[in-house]
């Protein structure tokens, strides 16, 4: 087969123990990142198999329609950015790991390296250092505050579990079933919406975006939270209502933001507020990316292809495609 990856911006994949699994097949790597249409069919022309990195490339309805030889589109995670429809009628079967006992532990580490580094301004002390200067202000302790945590997913219950670590009283938000595990794994549960966003002094959002959780973070509850307190955002930029963020931030509720996604990705614009709020910390979307990570998504992304090309497909999101 002719397999396709786009995306690999780092070319890591080749360096992967589980590339190894791809032995015996044709295999072309994209490394920059490309959106025109025209770009993108003529590099998949010949792919039979194509390698998505989670939501870094939309796949539309006007693409897949120019791509004839494709049969498989081989991912891991959730695919708001695949038009399903559109590859059920032209025959691409779409195969997704959704990992549903397994949570990414390396955005769960990110999501705390982000906690310590906005309440003890890491970024700005080491900046401090490298202009020539001593300390250039005072951080904040952890223990003792109340940690929020906005959806008690797999990630989420991980990082209520860094919380506890580090002696901080763990407060959760989220659906009733969510709330209820909570409370099963001994969290205490706020008893509203507006209570959770006007207590704690730090939220962190762990959710999946989709349509009942996109702007479910309103700016009435940014306004809310406590001058002085702390949002994490490694989910997605959408669960934040557009256009919010940036006065709630000015206003000073809440006072400091640590984010690793943004409403356009990739951001390169150096002037956007975001960017130049000295109250902000921000990364490019690295909450799955380190090589560990990768090995295990990517073991399961090209095993999909193996079984596929075995008669024996698996993790199908469009399996009426093996009925066509």
């Amino acid at each position: 087969m002719h397999i396709t990856i786009l995306d690999d911006w780092f070319d890591t994949l080749r360096r992967l123990p589980c590339y190894a699994l791809l032995e015996g097949h044709e295999v072309t790597v994209w490394t920059d990142h490309v959106e025109d249409t025209d770009v993108l069919a003529q590099r998949l022309a010949d792919t039979d198999a194509l390698v998505l990195i989670r939501e870094r490339t939309t796949i539309r309805r006007e693409l897949i329609a120019r791509l004839p030889r494709l049969c498989l589109i081989s991912q891991r995670s959730v695919y708001p950015h695949i038009d399903i429809h559109a590859c059920t009628e032209h025959g691409v079967l779409v195969c997704s790991d959704l990992h549903a006992g397994t949570p990414s532990y390396a955005a769960a580490e990110l999501t705390w390296a982000l906690v310590l580094a906005a309440m003890r301004q890491l970024p700005q002390q080491v900046e401090s250092m490298r202009q020539g200067r001593w300390q250039c202000g005072v951080g904040h302790t952890l223990r003792g505050k109340t940690f929020g945590i906005f959806g008690y997913g797999r990630i989420g219950r991980e990082v209520a579990g860094y919380a506890r670590a580090f002696g901080m009283r763990v407060l959760v938000w989220a659906r009733p079933e969510s709330l209820e595990r909570a409370r099963q794994d001994g969290y205490e549960t706020a008893a509203s919406k507006a209570e959770f966003f006007s207590t704690c002094d730090v939220v962190s959002l762990h959710m999946r975006l989709v349509d009942a959780t996109r702007s479910i973070v309103t700016a009435a509850d940014l306004a809310a939270m406590k001058r002085g307190s702390l949002l994490v955002n490694t989910s997605r930029a959408g669960l934040i209502e557009p256009n919010a963020l940036v006065p709630a931030l000015q206003a000073g509720h809440p006072g400091m933001a640590a984010l690793d996604v943004f409403e356009q990705e990739p951001l390169t614009d150096t002037t956007h507020p975001l960017l130049t709020m000295p109250n902000v910390v921000c990364t490019p979307h690295i909450g799955y990316v380190t090589y560990e990570e990768w090995d295990l998504q990517f073991t399961d992304v090209f095993r999909q292809i193996l079984a596929y090309e075995a008669g024996a497909p698996v993790n199908m999101i469009n399996p009426q495609v093996l009925t066509r």
